[in-house]
């Protein structure tokens, strides 16, 4: 094996090692949520559009946030929407542009799975931490500087 053989292969090896981190943590994520009845990518829609200045944002750019394509988030939006959680809302000066934005019931529940989601991510952290395979990574991602929220989003 040659040397561009063994860069792809760590890289491999790396891309593996952060997939089993992902996956642990959204497993634990599913069951904690799932008490309120919510998904991951659900929890993550709330909390995207909780964290917009006024609580909305264009049906691209959520989907962006939540990494889906554009046909995912608007059954997703679509499902929520139904829900009572959120609210499709069209842009006055653009009349192809849509806003999605949290409602009250949306926000509420938000509120309610945010200590929810936390309690869960550390647990998940925590047990990755323990994981000869899966620590540097967990190390690592205790050493990611977190960017200053505005005041009105803590």
């Amino acid at each position: 094996m040659g040397i561009g053989d063994d860069a792809v292969q760590v890289r491999a090896q790396g891309w593996r090692t952060l997939a089993a981190l992902h996956g642990l943590i959204e497993s634990e994520l599913d069951r904690g949520l799932a008490a309120l009845d919510l998904s991951v990518v659900e929890f993550t829609v709330l909390d995207a559009l909780s964290r917009q200045d006024g609580w909305h944002m264009r049906m691209q750019q959520l989907a962006r946030a939540a990494a889906l394509s554009p046909s995912a988030t608007t059954r997703l939006v679509t499902r929520l929407e139904d829900r009572g959680l959120l609210t499709r809302i069209l842009c006055a000066d653009d009349r192809r542009g849509i806003y999605t934005e949290l409602t009250p019931s949306g926000r509420a529940l938000y509120e309610k799975a945010l200590p929810v989601h936390d309690r869960a991510l550390e647990r998940a952290l925590d047990e990755a931490a323990d994981r000869p395979e899966l620590a540097p990574v967990v190390d690592a991602l205790h050493g990611v500087a977190l960017p200053t929220l505005p005041s009105s989003v803590r």
